[in-house]
């Protein structure tokens, strides 16, 4: 199995929502603001194949699917769809993609699902031989959302997935479309039910998988949010999420299990590692990969 790292669209979004309990001059230093006090983000996808026997896409950014007016309101900085491109550019299209995984429906993290936007034509879904794994309740929250994260889903959406007949809803930690290839951890700091999934690495030590790779999703977005203590504004419930992160970083550390970023400019894949104080941080960080080995 080769792994790629894949980047879609890019967005600039407002420092100190990214970073909402930590200081401006603390967060400048991790991720430089514009003059508009925005922060550079990729929207990265994982790309895997082939696991369980599949081409199997782990999340799809933001997309295109945003007329020009919003696009510019959520900083999504490119007109075209830059994950079609990325997957080309890896000798894939979406058609070629068995499956798509999705840690939650926000739409910096799913609206990669949809086609870029035309005026006058309603939303449509790429990926046409795939099945949409979806956890089942996180797709309870997209279906009647909150008005805390109401502007985070794509309304049309859900019933784009649904009347596709390939949508698979999760409820524990394997699916049908992967089987015993991928673990789901799931958390509920950011948005309830936000699904991780942990490629199962090729070792196995005390009946647990070791060496794997984890998409961390929005419960660790990138390597500053490795340190427990830093949330985001969007999150739910910050005191949560720091207790769940704490508990997932103690796993992946334990069982050498790595993480990958979805929203980290610089760094797509890292390890975990604790210092003599008990603050985690990242090792042996890999900018991009390019039919990675998972043991490699």
């Amino acid at each position: 199995m080769k792994l790629w790292s894949l980047l879609g669209n890019s967005q600039k979004l407002d420092g100190g929502a990214m970073f909402g309990n930590a200081p401006r001059a603390m967060w400048a230093q991790w991720l430089p603001p514009d003059e508009g006090n925005r922060v550079p983000l990729a929207c990265r996808a994982l790309l895997a194949s082939p696991l369980n026997g599949k081409t199997v896409l782990f999340e799809t950014g933001i997309g295109a699917f945003f007329e020009p007016k919003l696009r510019e309101r959520f900083g999504v900085v490119e007109d075209r769809h830059v994950l079609v491109e990325s997957l080309a550019a890896a000798g894939f299209t979406p058609d070629d993609i068995d499956v798509v995984v999705l840690s939650h429906l926000h739409f910096d993290h799913a609206g990669g699902l949809l086609a870029p936007w035309e005026d006058g034509q309603p939303p449509r879904l790429l990926f046409p031989n795939a099945t949409f794994v979806v956890g089942r309740s996180h797709w309870e929250r997209a279906i009647a959302p909150h008005a805390r994260d109401r502007a985070s889903f794509i309304p049309e959406l859900p019933a784009l997935l649904e009347s596709s007949g390939r949508l698979e809803l999760v409820d524990g930690e394997h699916c049908a479309a992967l089987g015993d290839s991928v673990r789901f951890h799931f958390s509920d700091g950011h948005t309830p039910g936000l699904m991780l999934a942990e490629i199962v690495g090729p070792e196995t030590v005390d009946g647990q998988p070791h060496g794997g790779v984890v998409f961390c999703a929005d419960l660790i977005p990138g390597r500053p949010w490795v340190h427990v203590p830093i949330t985001m504004g969007y999150d739910r419930n910050a005191e949560l999420l720091i207790d769940e992160k704490k508990a997932f970083l103690a796993d992946m550390r334990a069982r050498n299990v790595h993480l990958f970023f979805t929203h980290d400019p610089g760094c797509a894949l890292a390890q975990v590692v604790v210092d003599a104080k008990g603050r985690y941080g990242t090792a042996h960080e890999v900018a991009e990969l390019h039919a990675r080995a998972l043991a490699a």
